[in-house]
């Protein structure tokens, strides 16, 4: 796939004011995902995958939920999901942008 420039890419619109792009190799996946509809007022509903999952808060607030355990996070911080493991965030501020990565790549996404 090579370089991803954001200026030319339409990213993928997920649900109501929460879009995503993303690049990937064989093996490794990165994907921004830009929540607009913040503050909410519970976690959204947790889900699970086989991938593992590292993401890096990049602007604005969420309580990250995993499992039963739930951690206040900003700018600057990341967080670490095993495989099969539920999760969740909710957003604390209007605007949130993530930087997750997978592996392995989450095929469902390239549907």
């Amino acid at each position: 796939m090579g370089t991803v420039k954001q200026a030319d890419v339409t990213p993928q619109v997920i649900a109501k004011d929460r879009t995503r792009y993303l690049a990937h190799t064989d093996n490794l996946m990165m994907v921004v995902i830009d929540f607009n509809d913040g503050p909410t007022r519970e976690p959204d509903p947790p889900h699970s995958h086989p991938h593992e999952q590292v993401s890096y808060v990049v602007s604005g607030e969420i309580i990250f939920c995993l499992e039963e355990a739930q951690v206040h996070l900003g700018p600057g911080d990341i967080f670490t999901v095993p495989p099969h493991k539920p999760h969740s965030v909710q957003l604390l501020s209007e605007h949130v942008r993530l930087v997750d990565t997978f592996h392995p790549i989450r095929e469902d996404f390239l549907k």
